[in-house]
């Protein structure tokens, strides 16, 4: 099951630092954004969903939002809107 989330879990094989795999692609996430929006913007509200894996392949989801529930339930709706506007363009 470590590899239901698409794969990339399983290839690490388990010796990684958790840490600098959540630090990677936070720092990745910064560069698409500076690449999308450029220079000039502030970052809002975030959410944070990380699937977290142990080594007896259970498998836990971790999601923290640091504002109201609501705005973070609008905030998921909207994502998931997009994640599916994603898939249908590349089809």
């Amino acid at each position: 099951m470590a590899g239901a989330g698409g794969g990339e879990a399983g290839s690490e094989g388990g010796a990684h630092d958790p840490r600098a795999k959540l630090m990677q692609e936070v720092a990745d996430e910064m560069d698409a954004i500076e690449t999308d929006f450029g220079d000039d913007y502030s970052i809002g509200r975030v959410i944070t969903i990380v699937e977290v894996i142990r080594p007896d392949d259970n498998i836990g989801l971790r999601v923290r939002a640091g504002q109201y529930p609501w705005v973070a339930l609008g905030m998921l709706r909207a994502a998931e809107k997009i994640v599916e506007a994603q898939i249908a363009g590349s089809d």
